[in-house]
């Protein structure tokens, strides 16, 4: 056996299908051996393997071990001559394996090897070349100096910014992204420490590898696509304390006492200081939007007060404007979080639905006050109208000047793909709610008259067509000119995505803070923010009302005490009253909610129905999904509320 590949997933089945397809085109000139380690993964993963890829070697673990441990489960059973560990949100190309094993092979030391990796906008990851983080290297990280100077042998030790990426180099540190190994090697000086649940292990075994007189080296002839941070986001307070914990273990095993105690304060200094920014960015970045709405719409309605009083001669009393305008603000604005005009990208129709019903609840509040309480229905209504312009100009502003990277940009989009495939694409968007000008095929091949675009002058077509996405069919291009492609016009202006064969999906990966993004086809409903927000506010209202009437309520159902549980289940989020339909075999096509105390067969008040009848309901409810289907549903299931 020549290569035995290790790849632990957990719950990133879209971006572990794309890998396996990689991972086999790859393998085609090799004997390899492929293994799937599951960490408990809930979104099908263990489905998908067995369905499409029998012939990989499945572990399924009945509870996350970690990354070590999973590793190593496998790596135990593995026969290769070489060892590749292998993130689940990669891309190899179709020679990276034959290229790395002849380089492993010419190098009887060479103990461990990392490619180039580059991100999903085509651009060089730095970390693909790593030094060893010692007390020094890891001060100059934490505080910023390796940033200010990458390419210093002083202070940017920690990637070796100094070191070309154009060339082949002896390096310290290995990325467990993509590490490759001498099976020898491994048995000589052991396998990951499972000390360490997440982070760390590659630099410990890395280190390992040299202690035990083997080189580990970076080859910059092999490339692969990181999409980056589908397990974990590197931005989290999670992953500030997890990394730099794991940087102490590190330090106290490889070490001198007073080294290791001089790295633990670095270390422990670093936690405080990047957690707590971590959490006070977070923080403000999610509050902004609404600290500013607020004081625009508190200060426009005091300006149209000034305005409405000269012009119709009237004076308000002040010690009842700052209270009403400040409550009229957050009444517009909650509404507008209610209808979804907070989501990304920013819809005017949602801001203005919230608008306006936020405006009808003010007056009938307003309706309600003693007469010493009103003061201007007037200014309401002007307040309405002020507060309609701005959002709609604000929010037309935002998504023109600010657009999130993980949304595709209307009449901008180019599809490198064959006719049958561009079809299937064009439809995949369309049916995830794409409605913009027909998007541009590109040939993959050349076209022998030249009159067809094709992806040789990719560089030239988005430069003259405007090009902001640009999506590759995996079944047409090859893994090897994907990121030939994507490496050469690199750019932030560009996204890249992939449409793997044979999947109802596309995906992609623009930075590490925001992961990857994943299209689904015809599957892209319930799981909204807007419309998981409303089922939320839908079944925590229900349960308030069911609970104080449960003991009137109680005679209509089948199971009494059954009903008060669901009620105080929902109520806290465990349950939703309505979900899927449960099935022996994993439905893996399906958004991920909470389980339903009734299902869609409720609504036909049938209690069986066949399997692949089942899943089809369970599609129709996922993507056509309403608040009037849940009404329906509880309606007409009304007595195995219960169940």
């Amino acid at each position: 056996m020549d290569l035995s590949v290790v790849i632990v997933s957990y719950n990133v089945s879209y971006f572990l299908e794309q890998c396996l397809y990689s991972v086999k085109r790859a393998s085609e000139n090799l004997h390899c051996e492929i293994f799937v380690v599951d960490n408990n993964s809930v979104d099908g993963s263990v489905a998908l393997v067995r369905q499409k890829f029998p012939e990989v070697t499945l572990i399924i673990n009945k509870q996350n071990v970690g990354f070590s441990r999973a590793n190593n489960q496998a790596i135990k059973q593995s026969t290769g001559k070489y060892v590749l560990l292998l993130n689940p949100d990669t891309l190899v190309e179709e020679d990276t394996f034959t290229k790395t094993v002849k380089f492993m092979d010419a190098h009887p030391r060479a103990g461990g090897l990392g490619v180039k990796m580059i991100d999903g906008k085509g651009r060089f990851l730095p970390e693909s070349k790593r030094g060893l983080p010692t007390p020094s290297v890891a001060f100059f990280k934490i505080f910023g100096l390796s940033a200010l100077f990458p390419k210093s042998k002083i202070f940017g030790n920690y990637h070796l910014g100094y070191l070309d990426k154009e060339q082949t180099h002896s390096v310290e540190i290995l990325s467990g992204a993509f590490m490759l190994m001498r099976k020898t090697c491994l048995d000589e000086v052991g396998l990951l420490d499972e000390d360490f649940f997440m982070y760390g292990e590659d630099i410990d075994l890395s280190y390992r590898i040299l202690l035990g007189g083997y080189k580990n080296y970076y080859y910059h002839d092999a490339r692969i696509i990181h999409y980056k941070g589908e397990s974990t986001k590197k931005g989290s307070v999670n992953y500030v304390f997890v990394f730099y914990r794991a940087m102490v273990i590190f330090a106290k095993k490889h070490f001198s006492n007073r080294n290791a105690n001089v790295f633990g304060i670095f270390i422990n200094l670093a936690i405080f200081l990047r957690a707590g920014l971590a959490i006070l960015q977070r923080f403000l970045f999610r509050i902004a939007i609404y600290i500013f709405d607020f004081l625009i719409l508190l200060g426009s309605l005091f300006l149209l007060k000034d305005w409405y009083q000269e012009v119709a001669g009237i004076e308000y009393q002040t010690n009842l404007l700052f209270g009403a305008f400040a409550a009229y603000s957050i009444i517009w604005i909650t509404s507008a979080v209610l209808n979804g005009g907070y989501d990304q990208p920013y819809s005017i129709y949602k801001n203005l639905r919230g608008v306006a019903l936020g405006s009808i609840l003010i007056l009938a509040i307003y309706a309600l006050l003693p007469e010493s309480l009103r003061f201007s229905r007037a200014l309401i209504l002007l307040g309405t109208i002020a507060t309609a312009i701005f959002y709609s100009i604000s929010r037309a502003a935002i998504n023109h000047f600010a657009k999130a990277e993980d949304q595709l940009d209307d009449g901008k989009i180019g599809i490198v793909a064959s006719d049958k495939e561009f079809l299937r694409i064009e439809k995949l968007l369309v049916d995830v709610g794409f409605r913009a000008a027909k998007p541009l095929k590109i040939s993959p091949k050349r076209d022998e008259k030249g009159e067809m675009a094709n992806a040789d002058m990719l560089k030239e077509i988005v430069d003259i067509y405007k090009l902001q996405t640009v999506i590759f069919s995996g079944l047409d291009v090859s893994s090897t000119r994907i990121i030939g492609l994507m490496s050469a016009i690199s750019s932030k202006n560009i996204q890249y995505k992939i449409a793997p064969p044979e999947s109802l999906f596309i995906i992609g990966s623009n930075s590490i803070e925001k992961g990857g993004n994943v299209f689904l086809m015809d599957l892209n409903v319930i799981d909204k923010s807007s419309n998981l927000r409303r089922k939320r506010a839908f079944d925590f209202t229900l349960a308030l009302f069911f609970i104080p009437l449960s003991p009137l309520l109680i005679w209509g159902m089948e199971d009494k005490i059954g009903f008060i549980k669901n009620s105080f289940l929902v109520l806290f989020g465990t349950k939703s009253w309505v979900g899927y339909m449960p099935i022996k075999t994993e439905q893996t096509d399906l958004p991920q909610i909470k389980p339903g105390v009734l299902n869609p067969l409720d609504r036909v008040k049938s209690l069986k129905a066949p399997e692949e009848t089942a899943k089809k309901l369970n599609v129709i409810y996922a993507r056509e999904y309403g608040l009037r289907k849940d009404l329906a549903i509880i309606s007409s299931g009304f007595t195995h509320l219960g169940r």
